[in-house]
């Protein structure tokens, strides 16, 4: 006999439609599956067989073939066990067929007939969903995640008995309760109002959280660098609940997502170690996976000691940072990846970490001094826009008790500013002003003659190159912003100079 379920695969981070398809015929037991699986797919012959037998139903033992359609594709994972499972119970008439073919499943089963939670239902989901699936039949663990789209009809189901039972009408088919999207209060590292001194510092992150800039922290040991990355997070826009689940798709194809809240709700901070690989930070491997760059996508990532990340890893960082998209390709598999970060870098000015300090002495020669430096390409320079000093905070500064502003206060005036931004650009298909094109660089950051002439005696004086120009441009629109002004001025512009004025004084 021949039995047919639904289920799901993925692609990157898109779901694709798997028929599974379980023929059962006369002549000695053998039991093959087609379709290119994978190793983890082949598994699921014994994972199926231990847990039907175990969960009390009988297991057939005749000649069975699995195809996994469409065949061309590769199959991975054992999110494809209770699909074929109920499958095989469906060719051996101990399960509804009809039932079967009205819903996508999705599960790994255990030996003992449980249901286990998978990565990546979201993204599955959602496709299955806009194909016009309403029924999903999934591990209690993924409910939550799911139940957020629209439209659909969650079963959750802790064993294999339990979605039989449900197929046969043996037991009735509880839809799992709707999640409402409602982010929560969050707990957030660090809090500006902790950070002792560093307004010039507080002040350009402001700038970089209101136009979604990237900024590099360039200062000696203790500063405050670290601190200040920690507490970007905290002075982003909340995230809307489009975002929410564009981030959550990306985390559900590398971990499970937890089964209370099911969905992120915070901006995502992501500080991988310098030792990491290229392919831990723009992503790879046999199956092309996500990397960081990715999992930091509508939030920060930060690269701390940023000169002691191989050179492979920052060359490979140009891309997406001009991009906001990663495209992965390897042998078996390709996959295209959302990368929309903001970069937040931090580095010692040499490699003892004291050059220019006022209170210790720098002990690295000149020539090592440039050479550390010199570590970071001039082209991705051009594209970090805010280059900030910090300087030692002062013995005062740590003792005071003067309560600085708080995160809550600087995210006021980014909301405010992202606001004007999402209204400038409706019709153009951004968000931000660190998404503009050169196209639209043009159109919304027109300089009038004050303005231009501080820009050209800059572009003379620090011999800025045509990206870095575009790069002023775009912060002076976002300082323009938190103003509240339609027009760029000319004191927005020498602001925005002053973030690349120390180009001259570490790269020599």
């Amino acid at each position: 006999m021949l039995a047919t379920a639904v289920s799901y695969g993925l692609n990157g981070i898109k779901g694709y439609c798997v028929r599974v398809e379980v023929n059962i015929s006369g002549g000695m037991y053998a039991y093959e599956t087609v379709g290119l699986p994978d190793a983890a797919v082949k598994e699921s012959k014994e994972r199926v067989r231990a847990a039907i037998t175990n969960s009390g139903y009988t297991y057939p033992a005749m000649r069975t073939t699995v195809n996994l359609a469409p065949a061309d594709t590769k199959k991975e994972g054992s999110v494809y066990d209770l699909p074929i499972a109920l499958a095989l119970l469906a060719a051996n008439g101990q399960v509804n067929a009809e039932r079967l073919r009205e819903y996508v499943i999705i599960g790994e089963l255990a030996l003992c007939g449980d249901v286990t939670g998978v990565k990546g239902v979201l993204p599955m989901v959602i496709d299955a969903c806009s194909q016009g699936y309403r029924n999903i039949m999934l591990p209690t663990q993924n409910a939550s995640e799911a139940s957020y789209i629209s439209g659909t009809r969650i079963i959750p189901v802790s064993n294999l008995k339990e979605a039989v039972q449900c197929l046969n009408g043996e037991r009735e088919a509880v839809a799992f309760v709707p999640k409402r999207w409602d982010p929560e209060c969050c707990e957030y590292a660090a809090d500006f109002s902790e950070i002792k001194g560093q307004q010039g510092a507080k002040r350009a992150a402001e700038i970089a959280a209101a136009g979604g800039h990237n900024m590099l922290m360039i200062g000696t040991p203790g500063t405050g660098k670290t601190m200040i990355a920690k507490a970007m997070p905290s002075i982003l826009p909340r995230l809307t609940f489009e975002e929410a689940l564009e981030i959550t798709k990306i985390c559900s194809v590398v971990e499970r997502m937890p089964s209370d809240t099911g969905i992120v709700t915070r901006r995502p901070f992501r500080a991988p170690h310098h030792s990491a690989s290229a392919t831990a930070i723009v992503g790879g491997g046999q199956n092309a996976a996500p990397g960081e760059v990715s999992l930091a996508h509508y939030g920060v990532l930060f690269l701390d000691e940023l000169p002691e990340f191989s050179r492979e890893v920052l060359e490979a960082l140009r891309q997406p940072l001009e991009d906001g998209r990663i495209t992965i390709t390897r042998a078996a598999a390709k996959a295209t990846y959302p990368a929309d970060f903001m970069l937040v870098a931090a580095m010692n000015p040499c490699p003892c970490g004291y050059y220019g300090s006022r209170l210790n002495k720098c002990t690295c020669a000149p020539a090592k001094v440039q050479r550390y430096q010199q570590r970071i390409s001039g082209p991705m320079l051009d594209r970090i826009d805010l280059h900030v000093e910090m300087s030692e905070v002062t013995y005062k500064e740590l003792t005071s008790n003067e309560v600085g502003e708080t995160s809550r206060d600087v995210r006021k005036r980014v909301e405010k500013a992202r606001g004007m931004q999402k209204e400038r650009y409706k019709d153009d298909g951004i968000l931000f002003n660190a998404q503009l094109t050169n196209r639209l660089t043009k159109k919304y950051c027109v300089l009038d003659c004050d303005a231009s002439r501080i820009l050209e005696r800059a572009m003379d004086t620090f011999d800025l190159t045509p990206r870095a120009y575009g790069r002023i441009l775009k912060v002076s629109r976002t300082i323009a912003d938190l103003e509240g002004s339609a027009s760029i001025e000319a004191h927005h512009v020498a602001e925005a100079i002053q973030y690349r004025s120390i180009d001259s004084k570490y790269r020599r």
